[in-house]
């Protein structure tokens, strides 16, 4: 299997080649060249003068295309992973939500199934459980009912049951949450903090003991506080103080431009993943919609592009895509292209520890691309190598 992209501008690590080309060999990239080279017996895409970049990575995903990984069944897990290749999501990291461990349990059984399976989606680094150790008062749009401390017995249990869990999002305040953090760094589990009422001192505790993302900055988790009189610093500032890295939904929505700029002053590109945290609404039409399992999920309504609990107290969830990450960064933000893209693939796979192998077009590593014009609207999305997704641009 031989591919030879031409006539792009191809993203670099480092900077843009206008007419580069990419040579792909047996899924991997074997060349970036500067212009237009022999390569025998290769299929050729041209690519129209478009933009041909590192495939996006998406740390936290909970669905899509009317599917949500609670769902129970492996269906759900690849139509997910067909849909947001559409918008050229190459590599994803499953995400649940709080629920009971048992329906954790099924879930981990699923994802493995479904990763056996995966052909024409986007490929799953592993599973993130978000929950269900939270804060109450920081649920946002988790369910209360399922909501608890760190129970060693139980979430050794379920570490001891998959392997196929990268990384768990926890509040590091919570009773036990330290011990768990140094079980996950013992596991190479990546520990996040989320859905947090955490004072400095908390955060810092929990980093030092392997806490080292911050879910979805400024969701669900606290700044600035008062305790008798006296101010303390919350989750936001600690994220910004501590060298941690932090993930945002970049679907203008979340966050409003000045915040949006504010994390990339303090955090800069090299410490931001931009993630979706998209739901089963995400490329779907607006209108009522379930955030969760079709089982036991709660009922949300997707309206100004972001979906809401019914009483629009809070959000819960985005219905964003990967493409709309990269331009809102671009277009809100005012980040360069270079910059935008980097937080959607480099930054995300240095994070989830696959920098070998993803996130880069460097000789070497897969041949995960993206191929998008002026607007970031995909045109096409290559997982190792194999098309999986194309709008209109001629194959010769």
């Amino acid at each position: 299997m031989r591919l030879k992209i031409i006539n792009g501008t191809v993203i670099t690590p480092y900077r843009y080649i206008r007419n580069g080309t990419v040579l792909v060999e047996d899924g991997v990239i074997i060349g970036i060249e500067t212009r237009d080279v022999d390569f025998p017996n290769a299929e050729i895409i041209d690519a129209e003068g478009h933009y041909v970049a590192p495939g996006f990575i998406d740390l936290h995903i909970h669905g899509g295309g009317g599917h949500d990984f609670m769902d129970g069944s492996v269906e759900s897990f690849l139509k997910i992973a067909e849909t947001h290749a559409q918008y050229g999501t190459t590599a994803m990291v499953p995400t649940t939500l709080t629920a009971e461990k048992e329906d954790l349990l099924e879930t981990l059984d699923f994802y493995e199934k479904a990763n056996a399976a995966n052909a024409n989606g986007a490929q799953f680094l592993g599973m993130h459980l978000e929950g269900p150790y939270f804060a109450l008062s920081q649920r946002g749009a988790q369910d209360p009912r399922y909501i608890r401390n760190p129970d060693p017995a139980e979430y050794e249990e379920v570490l001891a049951y998959s392997n196929s869990i990268t990384r768990w999002s926890a509040a590091p305040e919570l009773p036990g949450a330290i011990d768990f953090g140094k079980r996950l760094k013992q596991k190479g589990i990546l520990a996040a903090v989320a859905h947090t009422d955490a004072i400095y001192e908390d955060v810092l505790e929990a980093y030092e003991n392997g806490y080292t993302l911050a879910t979805h900055l400024y969701s669900a988790m606290s700044g600035v506080t008062r305790r008798n009189a006296f101010r303390y610093a919350g989750t936001i500032e600690s994220a910004f103080l501590l060298d941690m890295d932090v993930e945002i939904i970049a679907d203008g929505v979340h966050l409003p431009a000045p915040l949006l700029k504010l994390i990339v002053k303090i955090k800069g590109p090299d410490r931001i993943a931009l993630i979706t945290d998209a739901m089963r609404a995400a490329g779907m039409p607006e209108g009522e919609s379930m955030l969760g399992s079709l089982k036991n999920g709660l009922k949300v309504i997707v309206e100004d592009g972001v979906a809401k609990l019914p009483d629009r107290t809070s959000f819960a969830g985005s219905v964003s895509t990967a493409d709309r990450l990269v331009r809102t960064m671009v277009n809100m933000a005012d980040v360069s292209l270079l910059d935008a893209v980097r937080m959607a693939t480099a930054t995300p796979a240095r994070i989830m520890g696959v920098h070998d192998r993803k996130g880069t077009l460097v000789e070497g590593k897969d041949a995960d691309i993206v191929i998008f014009d002026a607007d970031i609207r995909i045109q096409r999305t290559i997982i190792k190598g194999k098309t999986v997704y194309r709008n209109a641009i001629p194959q010769i």
